[in-house]
């Protein structure tokens, strides 16, 4: 009698099918997309770290000196001995790039630190405290996105004179306001959340609802945001030292290697197209390292 009635008691949703069952089983499935993802993601991170090796330990990957040159190598085009060929000086292409690696990143990193030090601050203080303060700093945002921020770089590093720290100082000025922007928006999201208001309720200070609750929770886009900044910076700095504004002369930096080289552009175009290439490497590197922190953090 047990047997009938359990027969004939319908099966319980919960339980699994036979095809539920095959398809959890079954091993995950990767898209030709996701794969390449995985793989751009895996070189990306591959080509940063050898560029970390060359900015902090140059001599490891390169270990000539870079301002040695040797007239009996002069314009030598790129071969095992000199894997980016040699100079006008007969100075070694691939040591100058190692070892002007540090200085370009050194300053792009100022430029960043500066912005998201500044922006954030200002963008997080208009978002919470709102009213007069949030239309003041908003209208100044307003005005600096609306110069170019390269255009507003060559006004700032004219004005401050030639130099690593005024080419960081420009080119930070000219993004602090897409931080600002950025931190003003997550403040203010923040702030209307539940547990602000209920820190509220309790009496907690300003102060204290600022430190503990908003700036945590609205850190995560502003980080995100950094990474692909520098990418921007590496390339901004990079323009200026090109035009003559950054560290002086024969200090190796990215940009002035290029301008350097565009002077044999048709019977030496190594000297461009080479530092050019590990320029664009390192912006396309870090942007596809921003991008993924990007979509963990659900920006």
């Amino acid at each position: 009698m047990t047997q009938t009635l359990s027969a004939r008691l319908p099966r319980s949703s919960a339980e699994p099918t036979i095809a539920q069952r095959s398809q959890h089983n079954r091993p995950p499935q990767f898209s030709p997309k996701s794969i390449t993802s995985r793989i751009g993601l895996i070189l990306a991170g591959v080509f940063l770290a050898l560029v970390v090796i060359a900015a902090f330990f140059p001599g490891v990957l390169a270990p000539g000196d870079p301002y040695q040159g040797d007239t009996n190598n002069v314009l030598q085009s790129p071969s095992l001995a000199h894997w980016f060929g040699t100079d006008q000086l007969g100075r070694d292409l691939f040591t100058r790039v190692v070892h002007g690696t540090s200085l370009s990143l050194q300053t792009a990193l100022m430029a960043v630190v500066i912005a998201f030090v500044s922006g954030s601050f200002f963008g997080v203080l208009s978002g919470f405290l709102a009213g007069k303060v949030d239309q003041v700093i908003m209208r100044i945002v307003d005005v600096l996105l609306a110069i170019p921020s390269l255009l507003l770089s060559l006004a700032l590093i004219s004005a401050l004179g030639f130099g690593s720290l005024n080419v960081a100082i420009a080119v930070a000025v000219g993004s602090v306001a897409t931080f600002a922007r950025i931190a003003r928006s997550e403040s203010l999201k923040v702030s209307g959340a539940d547990y602000v208001d209920a820190a509220r309720s309790v009496g907690s200070s300003r102060f204290s609802i600022l430190v503990r609750h908003v700036l945590p929770n609205a850190s995560g886009p502003i980080i995100a945001l950094a990474v692909l900044e520098f990418g921007n910076a590496i390339l901004a700095v990079s323009a200026l030292s090109f035009l003559g504004f950054g560290a002086p002369k024969p200090a190796p930096e990215w940009g002035a290697l290029v301008s350097e080289g565009r002077n044999y552009l048709y019977s030496a175009s190594w000297l461009t197209l080479l530092p050019g290439l590990v320029v664009a490497a390192t912006v396309l590197s870090v942007h596809v390292i921003a991008r993924r922190i990007s979509a963990r953090k659900g920006v």
